[in-house]
């Protein structure tokens, strides 16, 4: 049987030799590959700095405590995200506010402005699933409110909003690198982006132990630091990574026109926004039907999320209220197959089992 994976990175030649060149080079951390990979990131993004770290949740705890979070700060924030997002809000000690999604499954500026207290200090928009949030909004909110906003772009390398990479809308933007994303290191990995320079620099800090130089520590800092192995491999995908997202549209658009009528609600493209496809994402009431039909023909399927950030376990505590659109679309999302390295094909392929499926 085909066997059709969620998600398949590029690995061929001239990556492993980038990787075997930086082992080579004996300068593993924080070193040449490292500082070249963070000055084309930066280009790429259309931002004066960027700061490579081992996670995006590094990236996202280092850009808050640089932004100056204290305890009892709120941040407005979508329950429709991967919990890391969450997670970094927490171990910045501020407090997480959860909004519900728009139509396009990120967060609602509505919702937000309505969960706004004298209390709040920044927002949070994902740019989920390749889909960049609906910015225009959530900076004027921002602006209302005189607050900062913290963009996670860790699902959407590449994304634009009115022909702007997102990432440089904030005061900050935060990537992540693990394998299945757009841009990958073949690892764990992140990267906060940013124009502000004091931003920037205890970003920098932070991330190496709070260091000023190599026997000084002005405050408390973690080891959050990066690698040049990895570094090397992710200059070779950034140069890549224009025309790997127009394969992944191109991909979705071969799903969209083999869907088109089908009882299947398809993801959309928000006016405005340029949409890189991390993930494929369909909404069916029939979804754990559909996922068990597609494991029988070899396809791999996934649900990002099946449980809501407001609804962990792990926040509990906080004792958020009901978020009446996410709660519902988290029961219908079903997840295909596409990446860079999937084929024309294998979506066909694909698209062929879901319309069998649906007896078309």
């Amino acid at each position: 049987m085909t066997q059709i994976p969620l998600s398949r990175p590029v690995v061929d030649d001239e990556i492993k030799q980038a990787a075997i060149a930086a082992i080579d080079s004996r300068q593993y951390i924080l070193g040449p590959q490292s500082r070249e990979f963070e000055a084309e990131l930066a280009r790429h993004v259309g931002s004066r700095h960027c700061i490579l770290s081992n996670s995006a949740t590094a990236g996202l705890w280092l850009a808050l405590r640089a932004l100056g979070v204290k305890p009892g700060d709120e941040i407005l924030v979508p329950s429709h995200t991967a919990f890391p997002t969450i997670e970094a809000i927490c171990f910045a000690e501020a407090t997480p506010v959860f909004v519900d999604a728009d139509a396009y499954y990120t967060l609602d500026p509505a919702d937000a402005a309505a969960k706004a207290t004298s209390r709040t200090v920044g927002i949070v928009p994902v740019h989920l699933y390749g889909q960049p949030a609906d910015l225009d909004a959530v900076r004027a909110l921002a602006a209302r409110l005189g607050v900062w906003m913290l963009e996670d772009c860790a699902q959407s390398h590449g994304a634009a909003w009115q022909g702007k990479k997102v990432g440089a809308f904030g005061r900050a933007g935060v990537f992540s690198f693990y394998p299945s994303k757009n841009l990958t290191v073949m690892g764990d990995g992140g990267a906060v982006v940013t124009d502000d320079d004091e931003i920037a620099a205890r970003c920098r800090r932070l991330r190496d132990h709070g260091r000023l130089n190599k026997d000084v520590h002005s405050e408390i800092g973690f080891n959050l630091r990066f690698n040049d192995i990895q570094a090397a491999i992710g200059r070779v995908l950034l140069r890549r990574l224009d025309a790997m997202n127009e394969h992944r549209r191109e991909l979705a658009e071969r799903y969209d026109k083999a869907f088109a009528g089908l009882p299947l609600g398809l993801p959309e493209e928000r006016p405005g926004g340029h949409h890189v496809y991390h993930l494929y994402v369909v909404r069916t009431p029939r979804r754990d039907e559909l996922a068990a039909f597609l494991k029988t023909r070899g396809v791999q399927t996934g649900v990002h999320y099946p449980v809501p950030t407001h609804r962990q376990p792990a926040v509990e505590r906080l004792n958020p209220p009901a978020l009446p659109a996410t709660e519902r679309l988290v029961k219908e999302i079903l997840t295909l197959p596409i990446s860079a390295g999937h084929t024309a094909t294998e979506i066909d392929t694909v698209a062929v089992a879901v319309r069998e499926f649906f007896g078309a």
